[in-house]
């Protein structure tokens, strides 16, 4: 084995540890959003804020504000992808709210299917017939796990609206990836943020939820909220400051291949953690729904990217390689 290959295995194995920790911590989310007590709104806009202040002191630890290469038509991309992080977030809170975190986040990783339906409605990408057929497997498997009975048309449709709001969550981040990242192959034809370090772009995108979720913020109802400010800055700090380094150190070492396989230990830590801390588990016939959509997100996600492509790097490169934001294959709540 020569140096180099060596290295590039050692490389993998610390991506691969980096990676598996950011999705363990996104695993962990909801039971952070439950626990805070506050509303989605209030949690969205705390998240950002306190998640404002962990980004933003760390790429000014490593510099990254000089020569950040944005132009006027790429921070404007990130605050239009950032606009659609930030309400994918209140919808997916919500949706827990209504549902559980387990269906909710099984429901929320349709997101790669939105990707490849608006490359095909927007920008005229090819979808072949395998790609339709493995959206039918997902859409199957998304009937399966949301577990809708006819006694939920006839219960005032609360748990009908939460898995409309999972699906929706899951649009709005496949816009916003389309917005920041593009649709393979032809990205560069139209526009993805190109140039500028993921990190950047995710604080640009944290930052825009400040000012568009005041509005909304009840600062009245934070009054009593006492030590439950612990989950609301971990949400910050922990989900979005340290899981997006986590998660941008590990997409520069990785084939997409690999980055693709480790996104669903989110899905799978945040549903055994329903379970062991709310007691809340999917039943046997929506279990077998959950293959199905993770088949099926592995099959796109794949055909849009092959196996062997690295995922672009934003360690050791310069800022022009590192211009993602997010993957459709590792979907970040």
């Amino acid at each position: 084995m020569t140096s180099q290959t060596s290295s590039q295995t050692a490389s993998q194995h610390k991506g691969t540890a980096q990676l598996t920790a950011a999705m363990v911590l996104s695993g962990t989310l909801g039971v952070f959003v439950v626990e805070s007590g506050a509303s989605p709104f209030n949690v969205v806009f705390f998240r950002v804020l306190f998640g404002a202040l962990a980004l933003g002191g760390y790429v000014l630890a490593r510099g990254w504000l000089r020569n950040h290469g944005f132009t006027p038509r790429t921070l404007g991309l990130a605050v239009l992808g950032g606009v659609f992080i930030v309400f994918n977030w209140v919808l997916l809170f919500q949706s827990y709210e209504n549902t559980s975190i387990s269906v909710a986040t099984v429901v929320y990783h349709t997101q790669p299917f939105y990707v490849v339906l608006l490359g095909a409605l927007l920008f005229r990408e090819r979808l072949t017939a395998a790609k339709v057929g493995w959206i039918a497997v997902a859409f199957a498997g998304l009937i399966l796990v949301s577990g809708v009975t006819p006694g939920d048309f006839a219960d005032g449709g609360g748990y009908l609206l939460g898995i409309g709001q999972a699906l929706l969550a899951a649009f709005l981040y496949g816009l916003s990836t389309v917005v920041t990242m593009g649709v393979p192959p032809r990205v560069e034809q139209w526009g993805s943020v190109t140039g500028v370090r993921p990190h950047l772009i995710a604080l640009v995108q944290v930052l825009v939820g400040i000012p568009l979720l005041l509005p909304f913020a009840d600062f009245g109802a934070m009054s009593g909220t006492g030590a439950d400010w612990g989950w609301l800055v971990g949400l910050g700090v922990i989900h979005t400051g340290l899981m997006y380094v986590l998660m941008y150190a590990a997409y520069a070492q990785l084939p997409t291949a690999k980055i693709a396989v480790l996104a669903f230990v989110y899905p799978a830590v945040a549903m055994v953690m329903d379970w062991a801390v709310y007691g809340h588990h999917i039943g046997l016939v929506q279990a077998l729904g959950v293959p199905l959509i993770v088949a099926a997100s592995l099959k796109v996600t794949l055909a849009r990217t092959p196996a062997s492509a690295p995922a672009p790097g934003t360690a050791g490169r310069a800022p022009e390689a590192a211009s993602r934001t997010a993957t459709p294959v590792a979907s970040e709540a």
